[in-house]
């Protein structure tokens, strides 16, 4: 119970802070360490879905050795794949609670909680926390890609209770659901978004089709989307502005080498394959990527080419950089694992899978599994849902949770 409440305590915190979430989940890691069955945790050690995250940390503790970046950048390095050592303990814990659905419900409370405070500060800026020279619209804390990355995981994750709800005619729960859900799309479209995030959701809308419904409805729903996704940026000036900065900064960087989002993410994209290439087995070594970019910068400092960064903006070519192929394989394997480890019918396979598919697709814009936010959204969400999953496989269980019909 005790580590049930600390795990519930991480997610809650997590959209609001960064340090409480770290603070809790190591008062997670040392209340599970005191009841643990040390046979049966080793034992799930061997399955791939808790030794890829843990080999992958370790190739990144190895490569520290044929870096050529100061020691200390090395050691820095290695601290965002820490996270995934938490992963097997997850498994291991929510294989045996009962609570691992308190967990998700904290996070989609916590997050509505946060969508009713960002329309808040949006009305009176001076509400938020940030620094006035950090003030970004409708931000409460953190940014504008860790609220989107909230935003829109929970809102497509209660496409799946949404439709089973309506299946056995609890409606009114159902339209709750639903003005939940419609309130995080509405808040992306009108107050901020990220444009990972605008990518990504028909994405995981269309798994979402392909998955739990049928051909048909699937066809509806996607005839829909385009019809709203038409209005929506008829009537919404903050898509419009989005969607037409993504052509604006690419001419901008394209003809006149300036720094732009689009045209930064491309650069970092061009030169960390040149990075690649240069040693395509086993990388440049762990915190090798600054200094990289260091050496590669030209031209004057208001230059896309001149701009200097630690991270690509891109999960797998920052992988690449440091690890060469042995850290992609490592890693897509990785994801390769936990994605069959959600296959099959449930509100938690779903919310497991959607998960994975998140961070998936928005790591080919950003390195998310190195991002703190990100990073803990997927070992926490991977990490719960996964151990339910093995739960209800151990107890021979089939079909949808218990959870789904208490909702």
């Amino acid at each position: 119970m005790v580590a049930d409440v600390f795990a519930i305590l991480a997610v809650l915190t997590l959209p609001w802070s960064t340090s409480l979430p770290g603070i809790f989940v190591s008062c997670w890691l040392g209340a599970l360490a005191w009841v643990t069955d040390w046979r049966a945790f080793a034992q799930l050690l061997k399955q791939p879905i808790c030794y890829l995250p843990l080999g992958f940390a370790g190739l990144a503790a190895v490569g520290t050795l044929w870096s050529d970046a100061p020691w200390g950048a090395r050691l820095y390095a290695v601290g965002p794949t820490l996270k995934l050592l938490v992963l097997p303990g997850l498994f291991y814990h929510f294989e045996r609670s009962s609570r691992g659905m308190w967990v998700f419900i904290a996070f989609l409370v916590s997050c509505t909680l946060l969508m009713l405070v960002s329309w808040i500060v949006l009305i009176e800026p001076s509400l938020s926390l940030k620094p006035a020279e950090q003030a970004e619209r409708g931000i409460f804390v953190k940014n504008y890609i860790d609220q989107s990355q909230e935003f829109a995981l929970c809102a497509v994750a209660l496409a799946y209770p949404i439709v089973r709800l309506l299946q056995t005619n609890r409606r009114w729960l159902a339209l709750m659901l639903a003005v939940i859900s419609f309130g995080f799309l509405v808040n992306m479209s009108f107050v901020i978004v990220s444009r990972t995030a605008m990518v990504t959701i028909p994405v995981m809308i269309a798994v979402f089709a392909l998955l739990h419904l049928k051909w048909r409805a699937s066809l509806m729903i996607f005839c829909g989307l385009v019809v709203l996704t038409g209005l929506a940026f008829a009537v919404s000036p903050l898509l419009q502005r989005k969607a037409a900065a993504i052509v604006s900064d690419y001419q901008l960087y394209k003809q006149d080498n300036l720094v732009t989002s689009v045209g930064l993410r491309l650069e970092y994209w061009r030169k960390s394959l040149q990075f690649f290439a240069a040693s395509p087995v086993v990388g440049n070594g762990t915190g090798a990527t600054l200094g990289l970019f260091q050496r590669a910068a030209s031209g004057g400092a208001d230059r896309a080419t001149a701009q200097v960064i630690g991270n690509p903006h891109n999960q797998t070519l920052a992988v690449a950089v440091q690890w060469g192929a042995a850290g992609i394989i490592v890693l897509y394997a990785m994801w390769f694992a936990h994605l069959r480890l959600f296959r099959g019918e449930g509100l938690v396979a779903w919310v497991g899978l959607l998960v994975v598919v998140q961070n998936i697709f928005t790591s080919i814009f950003n390195s998310h599994i190195f991002d703190f936010h990100e990073g803990w959204m997927y070992v926490l969400g991977v990490g719960v849902a996964g151990g339910m999953v093995l739960q209800a496989r151990s107890r021979g269980e089939a079909g949808e949770p218990s959870e789904i019909v208490r909702l």
